[in-house]
């Protein structure tokens, strides 16, 4: 299903403020070497944490999924003073290839990567949380929220991406693991009573859910 109309894509990113060179780079050298580029968050997503993050200003920022370092480069930016962004990768390989970003970063000093299975990792990290950006494997967001929300501060917001999981979330019957991990996810989120929440059609669908 073809959720965005590829006209709109391309006009929405060209009004909208230009990545940096390094974000640049980074999603050059993604889009051009990795097998699962598709992953990317890409300018128009970008730009929207970059921005959501900056007028939060957020003091400890956590990410589920580095990948090759994107998004966290976005969300730094915002990271008020003394903060930091801890973000999370299962893969080795995804991690090291992000670490080298962030070296570059002008940021870099305010980024702490874990690499490992965030399941085991979150409960080891002491800090409430301003901001958490959720994207990783879909059958473990269910999971990841719920070790995530009593940690997060009151007012706190997740954004968890790729919630209508290329259009297979609405479609009737949902079939495959994944789609269905995703509508169990959002289905609980608009039944929590702890929270409050928007879906926005970003992208791949993206959630915001904010701790009342």
């Amino acid at each position: 299903m073809e959720l965005i109309n590829p006209i709109v894509q391309a006009y929405a990113e060209r009004f909208s403020s230009k990545e940096d060179d390094l974000l640049r780079e980074t999603a050059l050298q993604t889009i051009g070497s990795h097998p699962r580029a598709h992953m990317l968050s890409g300018h128009l997503q970008g730009k929207f944490l970059e921005i959501f993050s900056a007028v939060c200003r957020p003091k400890y920022v956590l990410e589920i999924g580095t990948f090759t370092g994107y998004s966290a480069l976005c969300l730094v930016k915002g990271v008020s003073e003394g903060g930091k962004l801890h973000t999370i990768e299962l893969r080795e390989e995804d991690a090291a290839t992000a670490r080298k970003h962030f070296e570059r970063s002008n940021y870099g000093e305010k980024i702490i990567l874990h690499v490992g299975n965030a399941l085991q990792i979150i409960p080891t990290l002491e800090e409430q949380w301003d901001l958490v950006f959720i994207d990783a494997d879909k059958t473990g967001y269910l999971d990841y929220y719920e070790l995530i929300l009593p940690r997060l501060k009151s007012g706190g917001v997740i954004l968890a991406d790729n919630v209508l999981f290329h259009g297979q979330a609405v479609e009737e019957p949902v079939t495959g693991k994944n789609a269905k991990a995703i509508k169990a996810f959002n289905e609980r989120v608009i039944n929590d009573q702890r929270v409050e929440n928007v879906l926005l059609t970003i992208r791949d669908g993206l959630m915001l859910i904010r701790k009342k």
